[in-house]
């Protein structure tokens, strides 16, 4: 199989059959094909993925499709989305080793990378609904945000290699416009695939699309996603794309990678927590979710606690591109002065995520890609007073960012809303 063959979607049935004098594959798993076990466990909304398992291992094949998978062949997307996603793996194993899987083969006419199979690792979503308390996911998530979003910037790299990595990602035209539209601002108006709890929420949803303020601050976002080339995000780091198990936390999925502001990832990330935290008033079938709740506030203030401090350590130690470069601080023996740039850099990332996590909050709500911690609430009447929770706690994110001044601020919030009219 080459990258010249016309492309061709992989299938259980056939994928032993084409892939079977591929080398890195054979290497990991055996060249006896007799022996290959293959699963199609793709639960996404774009992409084939494949399990295989052979006599000496197993692997991962993930393939593109021509389309989104969500919606089908009426809906086409390119499928270079696969290159994108091979080159942001890269440079994240560079910039944050240890944090995503191991990659084995990339072939580009058919869309398909073939990488290390992370087991017996489930995806953190799942662990979250089902009411795991894992210990490391704070640290290891808050290393890898600073770590790759820093040494991705013009903080770190050399300006030259930066540019020419922009412009490599500038061409992942489809994927930044799904996010544009899906994102910021296709949860404020009747768009035609967005969906929601309905009747249960059709009164908030209204109030929503009707809000003026909230709508100028969703655009705002847009704004600033749109502007703000400052460094290869993930572009979807929520708790769908986190591999885990108790004791390690692997990365996937970066195909909506692109050069944006720093704050987004960050503030993605953090909704997906706060989202878990509304939804286990629908997941306590077998007793109460106190426990969990207090567990994913902290988890929260771990996260952003561990990045400000690995992003300040970089800032001190890694501070080789040509954004407020030494030459004007440190080498001045002003040290003074690069703390204080250091503050004003922290400050924005802090005010912007808040933005960022409450227009997230809205969009897994009222848009086209729910996530399962809402949806897997059975009992339409519940899942929608916990949607209604995260939707009202999403708004006060977003428009009054600029006066929120803690972490400990937003989750005491969070902890009084969720407190309203109990179930």
């Amino acid at each position: 199989m080459t990258g010249k063959s016309p492309f061709e979607a992989l299938s259980v049935e056939t994928l032993a059959g084409r892939l079977g004098a591929n080398e890195p594959l054979c290497s990991q798993i055996g060249k006896d094909t007799s022996q290959w076990k293959v699963r199609e466990v793709g639960d996404g909304n774009l992409n084939l993925v494949f399990i295989v398992e052979g006599a000496e291992g197993a692997a991962v094949v993930k393939q593109a499709l021509p389309y989104v998978r969500l919606v089908g062949d009426s809906w086409p997307l390119p499928l270079k989305r696969s290159f994108f996603e091979y080159h942001a793996l890269t440079r994240q194993q560079a910039r944050a080793p240890g944090s995503v899987p191991d990659i084995y083969h990339f072939d580009e006419g058919q869309a398909l990378i073939i990488m290390e199979y992370l087991s017996p690792h489930i995806i953190l979503r799942r662990a979250l609904i089902e009411g795991r308390q894992l210990p490391n996911i704070a640290t290891d998530i808050g290393l890898f945000m600073a770590r790759t979003l820093f040494r991705g910037s013009d903080l770190h790299m050399a300006t030259k290699d930066r540019k020419a990595d922009l412009a490599l990602f500038a061409d992942n035209v489809e994927l930044c416009d799904i996010t544009e539209n899906l994102v910021f601002s296709d949860p404020y108006f009747d768009a035609k695939m967005n969906r929601h709890t309905s009747p249960q929420l059709d009164g908030i949803v209204a109030e929503l699309r009707a809000d003026r303020d909230l709508k100028v601050e969703a655009q705002r976002m847009k704004h600033i996603f749109a502007a703000n080339a400052e460094t290869l995000l993930h572009g979807d780091l929520h708790s769908g794309s986190i591999m885990v198990t108790d004791t390690e936390t692997r990365m996937i999925d970066p195909e909506f990678a692109f050069y944006g502001p720093i704050a987004f990832d960050v503030g993605m990330l953090l909704a997906n927590f706060w989202m878990a935290f509304f939804s286990q008033r629908g997941h306590e079938q077998d007793g109460s979710r106190d426990a969990m709740r207090d567990y994913l506030l902290g988890v929260t203030v771990e996260t952003w606690s561990v990045f400000r401090a690995e992003f300040s350590h970089l800032w001190r130690t890694e501070r080789t591109g040509m954004l407020y470069q030494k030459s004007l601080f440190e080498d001045q023996d002003d040290r003074l002065g690069a703390e204080q740039a250091l503050d004003h850099v922290l400050q924005s990332i802090w005010t912007d995520l808040l933005g960022f996590a409450g227009v997230e909050v809205h969009r897994r709500i009222l848009g086209l890609a729910h996530n399962a911690d809402f949806e897997t609430i059975a009992d339409p009447d519940l899942r929608a007073r916990c949607e209604a929770k995260a939707l009202k706690f999403g708004r006060h994110l977003a428009v009054n960012r600029r006066h929120i001044h803690s972490i400990d601020e937003v989750n005491r919030l969070a902890a009084l809303i969720e407190r309203e009219s109990r179930i």
